[in-house]
């Protein structure tokens, strides 16, 4: 049973002489579907990279390796950003870390719009959006769902990590029909005020803690006061990296996850369009493709974390790499000037794979790590970033060098097999209580 006092009157039930209704809806899914619409709207910004490569080669003149450089740079800030917000919000709050990351988005993106020289894109792309979406990584939907929730914190972590593909699955078409039509500078000024948008959302409605309204978590009938702020943010995310380090669990996850991040973020979501135009498919139907993608990613991602709350995660992560991998070796061969059905297929397939690593990892961090799990699936995180990076400068090399994406494809299917091994040797973290009561 769930004892919710406040949702009405926001004041302890003392006050009042009698207990508050209590709420069909638990404040907990406010809090989780205002995480889910700002993800959405932050997420113009990542559909974006693999729109600029064909556009801005054509009009500035510069090679697909120093494009991908940029998005390479804007991947690893990514990445390596995501542990230190997760302790600034222990520190400043959910609330004014995530309002800023949306504020230095718009004006990096923005800003691209007078550009006219490479280091300019690395700046303003690489370095500003890198480092804003960073503290708006999944950091920020981990640290939601430890605080707001107790029970069903698999599924709520699918439904969230889904939120990304969701505002894909919206901008990407609209977003490659402007590239297509209007240049890309209109859509660098969307992705701006997307962003710009949802900051007056997340600062009126998302709250940091259930007990800043009085509440329990969802699933707890136990009130938990709020902590007080974290001091010493960076100082406590090196220290977490530092012990999280000494275990293999951590090297095993990190390492997953860097192929993970290589072989969607750094591969599919940055070169695809680039790949499929490679071979005559018109930029905006390569875009539908991948915003399809987007669709079948929700479902997947919101399944595996149904599947998370049931079943051992190392063995689902074996799944999902080894279906990866598969899939990648295939791709080469199905590239074509017309969409066909096995692409659909392919799509279909890959949509449902596409993040659907991120409830088990998550919840293996906090099966391994406790309390500390969201900064050390920061930490997991920028590993992710740092695969994705170095395949998005990679795949755009590869593709300078040999005039093709092939050898890109089959070293990232080669990869996710090593990925899906690499899961299975992680060792469950003994039970404490069953260890007790054996004794």
């Amino acid at each position: 049973m769930l004892i919710d006092v406040t949702q009405t009157t926001d004041l302890p039930a003392a006050t009042t002489g009698a207990p508050a209704p209590r709420p069909r809806i638990h404040r907990a899914w406010f809090v989780a579907v205002v995480t889910f619409v700002t993800i959405i709207g932050a997420a113009a910004f990542a559909s974006l990279p693999g729109l600029l490569i064909e556009p801005l080669h054509k009009e500035f003149d510069w090679s697909r390796g120093t494009i991908g450089s940029a998005v390479s740079v804007n991947l690893a800030l990514y990445g390596l950003t995501a542990p230190f917000a997760a302790a600034l919000m222990d520190r400043f709050g959910i609330r004014k870390v995530v309002a800023v990351a949306l504020t230095v988005i718009a004006v990096g993106s923005g800003l691209t719009y007078w550009m006219t020289a490479a280091w300019q894109l690395i700046l303003l792309w690489g370095v500003l959006v890198g480092l804003g979406s960073g503290s708006m990584a999944l950091a920020f939907a981990a640290t939601v769902t430890n605080r707001w929730f107790v029970a069903k914190k698999g599924l709520v972590t699918g439904i969230l990590t889904a939120a990304g593909a969701s505002g894909q699955l919206i901008f990407l078409p609209f977003l490659s029909w402007m590239v297509e039509h209007h240049t890309w500078r209109p859509a660098a000024i969307t992705v701006a005020l997307a962003a710009l948008a949802v900051v007056p959302f997340v600062w009126l409605l998302l709250r940091d803690h259930p007990a800043d309204i009085g509440t329990t978590p969802y699933g707890s009938d136990v009130f938990v006061p709020k902590p007080p702020p974290a001091t010493g943010a960076a100082r406590r995310a090196v220290t977490v990296l530092r012990d999280a380090s000494k275990t293999g669990t951590f090297w095993l996850l990190a390492g997953t996850f860097a192929i993970c991040g290589a072989s969607t973020n750094g591969l599919v979501k940055t070169h695809f369009i680039p790949a499929a135009h490679d071979h005559h498919m018109p930029i905006p139907a390569a875009a539908s493709l991948l915003a399809v993608i987007g669709v079948f990613d929700i479902i997947g991602t919101i399944a595996s974390g149904w599947f998370t709350d049931r079943f051992d995660a190392r063995r689902l992560l074996a799944v999902y790499y080894a279906l990866r991998g598969i899939s990648l070796l295939f791709l080469p061969i199905l590239l074509a000037p017309n969409v066909h059905p096995p692409m659909v297929f392919f799509i279909v397939f890959y949509g449902l794979d596409w993040v659907a690593t991120v409830p088990p990892t998550i919840a293996l961090c906090r099966e391994q790590f406790g309390d500390d799990s969201a900064i050390v699936f920061g930490w997991v995180l920028a590993s992710h970033q740092v695969g994705a990076a170095i395949v998005a400068y990679l795949g755009g090399l590869v593709r300078d060098v040999f005039g093709s994406y092939d050898m890109i494809w089959y070293a990232s299917g080669a990869l996710c097999a090593a990925a899906a091994l690499m899961a299975l040797v992680i060792r469950r973290k003994p039970d404490v209580g069953a260890v007790a009561m054996a004794a």
